[in-house]
């Protein structure tokens, strides 16, 4: 299997008729990958500003969007890269450095909406060494590992669910439990997955 293949985050939606059709339509316009990874920067800043400075119900529900339009920015621009024949020497940067910056930019907004930024800096740093390990695993050349149970997936569909959850909480008490429980849950989870991603770099090491 090409390495391009054992390095990629397995996503079903990519299988998807809406996806195909957006990588298509992208990859017959000038817009390159790199700069659909970059957009993802974009609608992260767009999602923290409204979670960190605007926690009402319709906040939460611009944020939620928000997550959504990244995701779909980490999905389009593999495949538009791939799929759509446009890999640049560049790609292996923006795969991965916008996708940190806007994990870090939604985790800490979600720690200030709460007033607790130490768990929001906290979270993002775990986050952020969920990656490292998933790479580092990759350096020693086994195949990169994005199993959870708090990966970049899972992180932005807590995320996603605790905006919802909480715009509807907002609307009815004016209260922040739901956001003050993503933040918990996304921080310790981060947590539990450089674990489970540590040991199984591990067992996989003493098996070579």
């Amino acid at each position: 299997m090409p390495e391009e293949e054992t390095n990629r985050r397995p996503i079903e939606a990519r299988s998807s008729g809406w996806a195909k059709a957006s990588a298509s339509f992208l990859a017959r316009t000038r817009v390159t990958p790199n700069q659909v990874s970059a957009a993802s920067v974009v609608f992260a800043a767009i999602g923290a500003a409204l979670l960190a400075f605007y926690p009402n119900a319709w906040g939460l529900i611009g944020c939620a969007l928000a997550v959504q339009a990244r995701l779909a920015c980490n999905l389009l621009d593999g495949m538009v890269a791939i799929e759509g024949g446009k890999k640049s020497p560049l790609g292996a940067l923006y795969n991965e450095f916008p996708d940190r910056i806007a994990d870090s930019l939604f985790i800490v907004a979600l720690g200030y909406s709460v007033g607790w930024p130490a768990w929001g800096w906290f979270g993002a740093l775990a986050a952020a060494l969920t990656a490292y390990i998933r790479v580092f695993g990759g350096s020693l050349g086994l195949p990169q590992d994005f199993r959870g149970p708090m990966a970049k997936q899972h992180r932005m569909a807590a995320l996603t669910l605790a905006c919802l959850a909480g715009a509807l909480e907002y609307g009815i008490s004016g209260t922040h439990y739901a956001l003050s429980a993503a933040v918990v849950v996304i921080a310790a989870g981060s947590v539990a997955t450089c674990v489970t991603r540590t040991l199984a770099i591990a067992t996989q090491l003493q098996r070579k």
